[in-house]
């Protein structure tokens, strides 16, 4: 009955991570009442999983790598319900709400290894995996396009050259004007964090075929991708939250395609998750 409470408890936290965007990067109190009364229902349901799944078992210690994991996520939004009740911090859901899913993801897929029924349908999950993290990587290089382009608008601008005394400005005409291009780099942001985080979470399932383990997750190229995801969160928190925009920005989003480019670079030592090894 454990993993029915767990189950629930998932769909609640996965519920609460979507609407504590809109809660803190838009300042809304509808989507702030709806993150805290899932996130809070969300933790009822796994405080009641948990007890049970040790009651059950006749101790009072996580024993196996999902029970642990359950565990840690239950404290990791123990945590954040905390400091949200004492300082009003609803800006750490952003961070404490998924990764909190994302632990428990697993464990309520049941308490042994998730099997495909069929090779066809891991194939498909597999390509999904692969097509949702591409999106991601490319949507983030066109944020950075989006970001250059502004810079060098930014800086035409302010310089009001005359063309027949700066003809080096003049191929520049055809850049959109500022608020075009910020608008378009804060776009392509917000389409590819849910890619990257729907290719993580495919991924999360696919490795449960493998005798990996753990282990899994402390491959370098496993490392740099979540480390991906949480700077696409920071992304997302100084553009709209911090309404951080121009030279800064085009920095930022310089910094997150260094890491996406240290994360193909991790393929070439990754011995589990290396392309043409999946």
């Amino acid at each position: 009955m454990y993993l029915l409470w767990l189950r629930v408890a998932a769909v609640l936290y996965a519920a609460g991570a979507f609407a504590v965007f809109p809660a803190v990067l838009q300042r809304s109190t509808a989507w702030r009442k709806s993150c805290v009364h899932l996130g809070g229902m969300g933790f009822f349901f796994h405080f009641v999983s948990v007890m049970e799944m040790l009651i059950q078992a006749h101790r009072w210690m996580p024993v196996g790598i999902r029970e642990i994991e359950s565990l840690l996520g239950f404290i990791v939004a123990g945590i954040f319900f905390l400091v949200w009740w004492i300082y009003d911090a609803i800006p750490l859901g952003i961070f404490a709400l998924p990764a909190t899913f994302l632990l428990v993801f697993v464990p309520a897929l049941g308490p042994d290894t998730y099997h495909f029924p069929s090779a066809g349908v891991r194939i498909g999950w597999l390509v999904a995996h692969i097509v949702a993290l591409l999106l991601a990587y490319a949507a983030l290089c066109f944020s950075l396009l989006a970001s250059l382009m502004y810079l060098a608008q930014e800086r035409r601008l302010k310089t009001k050259p005359q063309p027949a005394t700066s003809p080096w400005w003049k191929p520049l005409d055809w850049l959109p004007p500022l608020d075009t291009l910020e608008r378009i780099a804060l776009a392509t942001i917000e389409f590819g964090f849910p890619c990257m985080t729907v290719g993580l979470l495919i991924g999360t399932v696919l490795v449960q075929e493998t005798a990996l383990g753990a282990a899994y997750y402390r491959d370098p190229k496993i490392v740099a991708s979540f480390a991906m995801w949480m700077i696409y969160v920071v992304l997302l928190l100084v553009r709209r939250g911090a309404g951080l925009r121009g030279r800064r920005a085009a920095y930022i989003s310089g910094a997150a395609l260094a890491v996406m480019i240290a994360v193909w670079a991790a393929n070439l030592f990754s011995h589990v998750h290396r392309f043409g090894l999946q």
